[in-house]
């Protein structure tokens, strides 16, 4: 027996451990993420070496030509360059086939939007939507593509998959493929922490299509490390807690598709987390430890995406698990998703209307928004599956990605523990219903803003202005750099004030679904906007006033010794 069937045997017989003997059998055959032979169409590299490898730059456009060749109902072009010149494909699928968003919004269906390889190691995402291209494209049934319009971004991060290095090395805690890409795209810049800041090619493209095709529904997937526990996937929603569709998506999208992942797969699948606060590799959950999950800022791309008001869901396939499984789940995710959005999609539409219209700020929507979260400092008890594990000789070598100073044992126990996986506010503020002011000089905080789909005009004459500006009591960096940033924190008070803005002056106007995450990224205080990632230091004093500030009510033209007509 192989390696690779050695370890498959073993994720079977841990299975074994927490479900019935019926039930763990059909865990061991029914998720596989071979070929269907009786589908015809171009095969993966990982299909065509037994998951022994992963796709190249050069894999994945050979395959998508392949499918143009063959006349798949998709539509490919191009979502950016890369760093290195590389154009990344953006594949737009459906029957009938669109190549526009005004073309998809025609077809009055939901329209998804699905990306892999963000972090380019972390590769099953990329094999998994490409077989299920190739699936939904020739598959003999109705499928998705008959009833959504689905956008696919394979290789994301087509730079960092083309950094081939070894999985010991690139992702030490993964089990294979042995050679891999890097996290980080050609910059250097971590993908998934850059959707406020935008520096990378990739996420100006990534924001772009946002914005031009208004997707219902994003889905964002990768690979997890760490933690040992009894589930083939972990998912979350958008964290942030002011995303309008976070609780729907994980208190009524998401179990449904993890009781469909259990009843038509044999797979577990949990929300994502470690056993840790810190969330570093936490081998084993102890009686004081917790099942935590990751951070809430918008920096990230799944909590990015919830504050448009839309739905956004994370992927997360098990690293300790063989390539194959992993591809296996990620895939049955991805398909079951789809398949209850395409069975839902009046409802799905539905919720995203009630999204949008909770991300657009009006007289009767101006209930105070979390702009900084914590922790929720009440989390429930549940039962979560963890793994046991025992310590072993460090002298032999153990299964790829495994601590040389443990071996797994196969034994499930469930133990229980506070969930936390929730964030509530820890500062709360009201809206603005006309909008945010800054100054002529901040021409690249506005090329930012523009980029994230925000309406951004100068005024050309000077303007009375009722406004609130932010007095800065304190300004604090952070003493490391991160993303070639020292984050900035500032305290304050907000006061009245009237003034005369001259022409120039930038205003972010409101009344557009976007006024939530305008909100989130101009706020001064807001843990992760602009301010946080630097776009304002020269404004940052003690005693000084935020650049930003907040319109208070309609500006008027300015006229010395005259009465002033409205004007906005």
């Amino acid at each position: 027996m192989t390696n690779t069937a050695l370890t498959k045997n073993f994720r079977c017989l841990v299975r074994a451990a927490i479900l019935s003997a019926t039930f763990a059998t059909a865990a061991c055959t029914t998720v596989t993420a071979q070929s269907n032979s009786s589908i015809p169409g171009p095969v993966t590299r990982a299909e065509r070496t037994n998951y022994r490898e992963t796709s190249s730059y050069a894999d994945v456009i050979a395959f998508i030509d392949s499918l143009k060749a063959m006349k798949a109902p998709i539509v490919v072009s191009e979502l950016a360059k890369s760093t290195n010149g590389l154009s990344i494909p953006f594949i737009v699928a459906s029957r009938p086939t669109v190549s526009s968003p005004a073309e998809a919004r025609r077809l009055n269906r939901p329209i998804v939007y699905v990306q892999a390889n963000i972090h380019a190691g972390e590769v099953e995402g990329k094999e998994a939507m490409l077989a299920l291209l190739r699936e939904w494209s020739f598959g003999k049934r109705p499928n998705v593509l008959d009833s959504l319009v689905v956008i696919v971004v394979p290789i994301y991060n087509a730079d960092g998959n083309e950094k081939l290095g070894q999985q010991a090395r690139n992702r030490s805690e993964q089990n294979g493929p042995q050679l891999i890409g890097e996290r980080s795209n050609a910059m250097g810049l971590d993908l998934n922490r850059d959707y406020v800041k935008a520096e990378a090619p990739e996420t100006r493209g990534s924001l772009a299509a946002f914005n031009a095709w208004d997707p219902d529904v994003f889905m964002d997937l990768h690979t997890t490390d760490g933690s040992f526990h009894g589930y083939a996937l972990t998912y979350a929603q958008s964290l942030h807690p002011a995303a309008p569709l976070g609780a729907y998506t994980v208190d009524t999208l998401l179990p449904e598709i993890r009781r469909r992942m259990r009843s038509r797969h044999k797979v577990e699948i949990f929300p994502y987390g470690n056993f840790s606060a810190d969330n570093r590799e936490s081998l084993t959950a102890t009686d004081k430890s917790g099942w935590w999950t990751y951070d809430h800022r918008q920096r990230f791309g799944t909590n990015y995406y919830g504050l448009r008001g839309r739905i956004s869901i994370l992927s997360e396939a098990m690293s300790h698990d063989p390539f194959e499984l992993r591809v296996a789940s990620t895939r049955a995710f991805v398909q079951e998703a789809l398949s209850l959005v395409a069975e839902q999609r009046l409802q799905i539409r539905e919720r995203i209307q009630r999204g949008v219209a909770a991300s657009t700020f009006t007289v009767t929507n101006r209930a105070p928004i979390p702009v900084r979260a914590r922790f929720n400092s009440n989390p429930p008890m549940g039962d979560v599956l963890v793994e046991v594990l025992e310590p072993k000789d460090t002298s032999v070598a153990g299964e790829p990605g495994m601590p040389r100073s443990v071996r797994r044992t196969g034994r499930m126990v469930a133990k229980r523990m506070p969930i936390v996986d929730r964030f509530e506010s820890a500062l709360d503020r009201e809206p603005t219903l006309e909008g945010y002011l800054l100054d002529a000089s901040w021409t690249n905080a506005v090329r930012q803003l523009r980029a994230h789909g925000l309406t951004v005009t100068p005024t050309d004459k000077p303007m009375s202005a009722t406004l609130q500006v932010f007095g800065i009591d304190s300004v604090a960096f952070a003493a490391r750099p991160f993303q070639g940033h020292k984050e900035a924190t500032v305290t304050g008070k907000w006061r009245p004030d009237t003034r005369v803005v001259p022409a120039g002056t930038f205003v972010v106007r409101m009344a557009t679904q976007r006024d939530l995450l305008a909100m989130e990224l101009l706020e001064p205080e807001s843990d992760d906007g602009l301010l946080t990632w630097n776009a304002f230091d020269g404004a940052l004093a003690p005693g000084k006033e935020a650049p930003v500030a907040r319109l208070t009510a309609p500006l008027r033209l300015y006229s010395p010794g005259k009465s002033s007509s409205s004007s906005r």
